[in-house]
């Protein structure tokens, strides 16, 4: 199936390299970036506890767009299966007091909606192609083949300021059942 992509036993683990440790309790900047369903959502009007998974770059099946050497970046494989965990997990995490969650990656709208739609997502996706979010927050990034890419992190956002971040992300696949045990644990 075009949809399975499993991860590599080998995958390279990222190591915390203290590059989010700035992030907590931050407040969220007043930046709007697009949606996946046309909207803006600003990112100091978010509801109660929202989540926001920060990505690097999602495949598609119909395009070659990974980069040479990609699974060899520590923490850059794993978008997909990420974004299927939090499909998975979606309304456990809404019935937990989670009010939204929205994934993020630098890449445009049109192709996180191609994303969105392919993996039958029950969020939206924003698209910080303009680096917005990511240079107000000094948000950690990589650089393979001359590209950037933001590295994979989770924020939860509480009344315009972020409560907790997780980074490093390992294995990503898992993840989502991470942020909603994290959830259960800290209800609001």
């Amino acid at each position: 199936m075009a949809e399975d992509f499993p991860l590599p036993d080998d995958l390279p683990a990222p190591e915390d390299d203290g590059a989010a440790d700035h992030l907590q309790g931050m407040e969220m900047p007043d930046v709007s970036l697009p949606a996946t369903d046309g909207t803006t959502v600003n990112l100091q009007d978010l509801p109660p506890r929202t989540v926001i998974y920060v990505y690097p770059l999602t495949g598609r099946p119909d395009k070659d767009v990974i980069p040479e050497g990609w699974e060899d970046v520590p923490g850059a494989r794993g978008c997909t299966p990420e974004s299927r965990g939090f499909r998975s997990h979606y309304d456990e995490l809404v019935d937990n007091g989670v009010g939204e969650v929205f994934g993020l990656s630098t890449q445009t709208t049109g192709y996180q909606r191609e994303a969105r739609d392919r993996l039958h997502l029950p969020f939206e996706m924003l698209s910080d192609a303009e680096w917005e979010l990511a240079s107000e927050l000094e948000l950690p990034a990589f650089t393979i083949q001359g590209d950037e890419y933001l590295k994979r992190l989770t924020l939860v956002v509480s009344d315009g300021r972020i409560e907790h971040v997780f980074y490093p992300i390992f294995p990503p696949d898992e993840h989502a059942s991470e942020v909603l045990e994290w959830v259960r644990e800290n209800p609001r």
